[in-house]
């Protein structure tokens, strides 16, 4: 019986142990006809249904194929501490059995000493049992913490791995993105410069109606005294003829005078022309030594002439402050020509819009200079409807302007700061709302 028991428990504990591994289907069948076998060899004997002693065959059988696949088999060795315990119980109950087979009379004689033997194989089970019942526990709790672990590794690559894709993905999406913003900036830089190329059109524009008016007055004065002069040489040698000498000599006085003017009206017309060449050809990015106070009032008289010539309704009066002597100062001439000309244009522009709103206003535009020792310092103020608070900190930013649509592209005051800036000076402004507008430009002079 003793051996069908513990067949029993041990193939009891080795289905229960493996009935959540892989491994369990294909044992499952040969644990099942084992516990039969087992449990039957039990009823048998314990009901006398079979001669106790040739049933112990089958027995001894079944619990050596236990023991066998237990220490021979490597996925039952699990279970070692369990066949420990047990294995000297079975070992003397199989030993009593074949005892009984071969020799009753020997068994009989030393019964006593085999039932003790079987007790103390009975407490030893227990106690190595209940002994390695503790450390089973233990085992169980790390096998559940590395199955755990193992579960969290495996979910952490399972992660690690979607992770990956969401970044090859996300990393596709972001280069597409960078192409996309790449070409976007290569489109709007070619517009940048459309929009560069605009402004200077619409300011040569000005210009141009500037230098038509401007240049009209030297030539007019180049042909008055051209004809003046000819009539002088035709008094002259009538003069001559009569040998009335001291009345050539005045003459001729006067002709050498005549033709000062025409040589000085002249070199004006050209410094008019030069000015608008300057303006419409591209920088050649040259620093040249320039006269701060001849250029302000070349571009403040174009810019006036300018706007009348686009609208005849247009009147400013306009002054002039310059230092005499103010030393000249290096500076890309057709560049710092154009922010004279954006500065000035816009304060006018300023003090029309005004006199609109204002009959009784009389608009003004100052432009004026001064040596600040280091630095030279340009002035260009109007007293026209000044600039709000809030947009104060807008004016200088690439397409922000108050003008109406088509009447400005607001990129003026942006390259104006910009060149200054390219200059080695500052641009800055003040200005209170309703009380005109005051731009300063300082430029170093060395």
């Amino acid at each position: 019986m003793g051996l069908n028991i513990i067949s029993l428990i041990i193939l009891n504990y080795l289905r229960k142990t493996l009935k959540n591994s892989l491994n369990f289907p294909q044992w499952k069948w040969i644990f099942d006809i084992g516990i039969i076998l087992a449990i039957a060899f039990l009823v048998m004997e314990s009901t006398n249904l079979a001669n106790e002693v040739w049933l112990a065959i089958p027995s001894i059988a079944l619990i050596s194929a236990i023991f066998y696949g237990i220490f021979r088999l490597p996925q039952f060795q699990f279970a070692k501490p369990l066949a420990y315990a047990w294995l000297p119980l079975a070992v003397i109950v199989t030993l009593g059995y074949l005892v009984k087979i071969i020799n009753s009379d020997f068994f009989k004689r030393w019964e006593e000493s085999y039932d003790t033997g079987v007790v103390f194989s009975i407490l030893w089970a227990l106690v190595i049992w209940i002994g390695g019942s503790k450390q089973r526990k233990a085992r169980e709790v790390e096998r559940v913490i590395a199955e755990q672990r193992e579960k969290e590794f495996q979910l952490s690559e399972a992660m690690k791995a979607k992770l990956e894709v969401q970044v090859v993905e996300r990393t596709a999406e972001l280069t597409k993105q960078k192409e996309e913003l790449e070409e976007a900036l290569l489109e709007l830089k070619a517009t940048q410069v459309q929009l560069i190329q605009a402004e200077k059109m619409a300011s040569l524009g000005e210009l141009t109606a500037g230098i038509a008016h401007e240049i009209q007055n030297p030539l007019n004065f180049v042909n008055n005294f051209s004809e003046l002069t000819n009539e002088l040489l035709d008094e002259m040698n009538e003069a001559i003829e009569k040998g009335d000498y001291e009345e050539g000599k005045a003459l001729a006085s006067d002709i050498k005078e005549n033709l000062e003017k025409i040589n000085h009206h002249g070199k004006r017309a050209d410094s008019i022309v030069k000015g608008m060449l300057l303006h419409s050809r591209t920088s050649s990015g040259q620093k040249d030594l320039t006269d701060i106070n001849s250029l302000a009032d070349e571009f403040l008289r174009l810019s006036f002439h300018g706007l009348r010539a686009k609208d005849k309704s247009f009147n400013s009066d306009f002054k002039t402050h310059f230092e005499p002597g103010l030393p000249k100062v290096a500076v890309i001439p057709q560049d710092m020509g154009r922010v004279f000309l954006n500065l000035i244009n816009n304060a006018f522009y300023a003090v029309n819009e005004k006199k609109k709103s204002a009959s009784d206003f009389k608009p003004m535009v100052e432009v004026s200079t001064k040596n600040q020792g280091k630095s030279i310092q340009i002035i260009i103020s109007d007293n026209g409807g000044g600039i709000p608070e809030h947009i104060k900190s807008k004016i200088f930013q690439p397409f922000f302007t108050t003008k109406p649509t088509g009447e400005g592209t607001g990129l003026g005051l942006s390259l104006s700061y910009d060149i200054v800036k390219a200059q080695g000076g500052d641009l800055s402004v003040e200005s209170n709302d309703g009380e005109g507008t005051v731009f300063i430009i300082n430029l170093p002079l060395n």
